[in-house]
């Protein structure tokens, strides 16, 4: 369990200084990702300072971390390569070395973010020369440069994590590998390189000198620059980088200096407030309340239902402290918030007639422990909506289940325009403590994995046991009691994420028009130097008459009158943050009567069309529904393709690392599910294709929808018995 302390609150001005991260009682997730290696180098005598920062995906993101903490040292790249034989290389070089993978072994690939967790139990970003202590079977080869060998300065290496940084010694990184049973292999990449180069000029002929040039490389922002588009591409080996520089350069989000919390700029946080508003509207149609509900949980409470906190429980963190006093008793931060509810339901309802209790919260909730963070997908602060239900009858509570199911797939695919299969989840994966869980999942083509997107479960008599959530039965005057049947039900933040990696490309962030903040926006063009102010004014004019008429029929729209940057920059700056629809508007525009509207979602010639200044208002809300639809009919095609019918185990493995999810038969047996991922796992860690990731693959729901199964149809994984229904299956986020 990760603890917290909470700092008194100043009696005079009155302020929150905040919930402070220390190490209390348990460890925090930095410090657990941590602590074996600093163990292992205590005990063999290296020691050396660790500076705690916040995560660095990147060494350019990593540097200014430790040099706002004024840290010493060299920065170091750390590489894990496949070569075409499938052996494994770990290499350590010095930050600014180019490092020729051909002086390593032949045809060295980078190993997929699967082989990093397997082999050295760290993801992209946090791997170091310390993830060696994870290769128990010593299936790695190490490569130092020889820069780092002979190294007169301390060397920066991440300790388990992205999170906290330690320098060493050359002489003590030596001492590690040693210990640990690593030879290792020196390569000088310097020399080579600079002897490659120095090949290379005598080999061509002499050519004229060239007139100096006083512009940056392309590739380099000049002094007083930011970046502005997006470097890394969106293809499985450079997936991580792409999407935080997308989230981060769009202003969707920012990073926060705890880790796994991260901050929801306006951007992305108006996203949310347009699903906030179409859900509560609808659950309000419904007959649910909104309510709020404090988000500590006293001990008690929470243990209460001991099969639910065993799901939750190495998620849960609890305030142990007020400033320098332990607290009587530690109080947990909500997980999820059954234990802080159902007391008052128990208090609440006495009668039949005090059914139907329907209440929803939009709220937050912390789940702590975990070690790879990832934004909007997997946070340890996040924001939801919760729906808790009480009803007299389990038909009344199971219609409920399904109505709030159907209205998450609303969300996903009228909204986001994101395709999901609605099913049950299997025992193995439902809600700890309810009766069943139901499910709209999604799929994230790039990467091949699953994503949850929202649950709807009915809990059935087991928390209103618990808590006592009870009334008199109406059918009898006897005085005795009948249970509640109870549902909760839940959508988070999460769903953002999804939305941008199915469909933000290479240019940025693309967002569907019924969720986009900005749904057009209106540029003035064709201004030049000799333009007069008054033709400056009335090309202003015209743009923001167009923008009011827009408004004036429910249109999201903004005129984009920024001066001090070009036409073109603010072209590429709205593509970035993906609205929908860009209008260009100049005079030659107003003497034809049209307006030039170009789609963020399709590029190429086909994205821009003329539309009428005549009828702007039918024709872009036409557009809108146009790009609207075509983004969900892309994304169904593509996750269509990618949904496949497998029959027989031999096809199941390599079917699925073809990023794929599959569709299989199967019996009710409690081990299949098991069996699969274990199966698919080893198989797929036994292949020789290093881009295809280990990871085994999960039931991710048992679909609604089944195809047809013809009589006699085994179950892929125990051939003697009858399958039963077809399930899907998948890796997962």
């Amino acid at each position: 369990l990760a603890f917290l302390e909470v700092v008194k609150i100043l009696p005079r001005r009155r302020f929150l200084l905040g919930l402070l991260l220390r190490g209390a009682r348990q460890m925090s997730g930095a410090e657990e990702a941590s602590a074996a290696v600093l163990s292992k180098l205590k005990a063999i005598s290296i020691s050396g300072p660790v500076y705690s920062h916040a995560a660095a995906l990147t060494v350019a993101e990593w540097q200014p971390l430790l040099q706002a903490q004024k840290a010493a040292g060299a920065f170091t790249k750390n590489l894990l390569v496949k070569d075409k034989k499938g052996e494994l290389h770990f290499i350590a070089a010095k930050e600014g070395t180019e490092v020729n993978l051909k002086l390593v072994s032949k045809d060295c690939r980078f190993a997929a973010n699967e082989v990093l967790m397997e082999v050295l139990g760290v993801q992209k970003g946090a791997v170091s020369l310390f993830s060696l202590l994870n290769d128990a079977g010593k299936k790695v080869n190490v490569v130092l440069d020889k820069a780092l060998v002979e190294s007169s300065e301390p060397l920066f290496f991440h300790p388990g994590t992205n999170e906290r940084t330690m320098a060493i010694s050359a002489a003590d990184m030596l001492k590690f590998l040693s210990d640990l049973g690593y030879t290792h292999k020196v390569i000088d990449f310097a020399a080579a390189a600079a002897s490659a180069g120095s090949a290379s000029t005598a080999a061509a002929p002499p050519s004229p000198p060239k007139k100096q040039q006083s512009s940056p490389r392309k590739d380099e922002p000049s002094v007083g620059e930011t970046r502005l588009g997006i470097e890394a591409k969106k293809e499985d080996a450079t997936f991580a980088e792409w999407y935080a520089q997308v989230i981060t350069r769009s202003e969707m989000l920012d990073y926060y200096d705890v880790s796994g919390c991260y901050i929801l700029r306006p951007w992305a946080y108006k996203i949310w407030k347009i699903v906030e508003r179409f859900f509560d509207d609808q659950i309000e149609q419904l007959g649910v309340e909104d309510c709020y509900f404090p988000m500590f949980v006293s001990r008690s409470a929470l243990e209460r239902e001991k099969e639910h906190v065993a799901g939750f429980s190495p998620e849960v963190a609890w305030v142990t402290k007020s400033g320098t006093s332990d607290l009587e008793e530690p109080v947990a931060i909500r997980p999820t918030s059954e234990t802080v509810m159902y007391p008052s339901y128990a208090k609440w309802v006495r009668s039949h007639r005090d059914l139907p209790l329907r209440l929803n919260q939009w709220c937050n909730v912390v789940r702590w422990e975990f070690s790879h963070p990832t934004p909007f997908i997997r946070t340890r602060e996040f924001l939801w909506q919760e729906g808790h239900s009480a009803f007299a009858t389990k038909p009344e509570a199971e219609k409920e289940v399904y109505e709030i199911l159907e209205l998450y797939r609303r969300v996903y695919e009228e909204f986001y325009a994101v395709p999901v299969v609605k099913g049950r989840k299997s025992e193995k994966e439902k809600f700890a403590g309810g009766d069943y869980t139901t499910t709209v999942e999604c799929f994230i083509p790039v990467t091949g994995r699953g994503v949850q997107g929202a649950t709807s479960h009915h809990l059935g008599q087991n928390f209103s046991r618990m808590f006592g959530i009870e009334f008199e039965d109406p059918q009898k005057h006897d005085g005795s009691k009948l249970l509640a049947y109870q549902n909760s039900w839940g959508l988070t933040t999460r769903s953002v994420g999804v939305m941008i990696m199915i469909h933000s490309d290479n240019r940025g962030l693309v967002i569907p028009p019924k969720v986009a903040p900005l749904q057009v926006v209106i540029v003035p063009c064709g201004l030049t130097a000799k333009a007069t102010a008054e033709e400056k004014d009335e090309l202003y004019r015209q743009c923001s008459l167009l923008a009011d008429r827009l408004k004036a029929v429910g249109v999201r729209v903004k005129a984009d009158f920024r001066d001090h940057y070009s036409p073109g920059w603010r072209f590429a700056d709205w593509e970035l943050k993906g609205v929908p629809v860009r209008l260009e508007l100049g005079h030659k525009d107003l003497a034809k009567g049209q307006t030039i509207a170009v789609r963020r979602d399709i590029g190429g010639k086909e994205n821009k069309l003329a539309l009428k200044l005549a009828e702007a208002e039918k024709e872009v809300t036409g557009l809108l529904e146009k790009v609207q639809s075509d983004m969900f009919a892309r994304a169904k095609a593509e996750r269509d393709e990618h949904m496949v019918k497998v029959t027989e185990w031999k096809d199941f493995t390599s079917t699925l690392n073809r990023k794929n999810i599959i569709l299989a038969p199967i019996c009710s047996e409690p081990d299949v599910e098991v069996e699969i991922k274990a199966r698919s796992a080893k198989e797929s860690q036994a292949q020789k294709d290093e881009r295809a990731p280990s990871m085994g693959a999960k039931c991710l729901c048992i679909p609604f929808e089944q195809p047809p199964l013809p009589a006699g149809t085994k179950c892929i994984i125990h051939t003697d018995r009858n399958a039963e229904y077809w399930a899907l299956f998948g890796r997962s986020y």
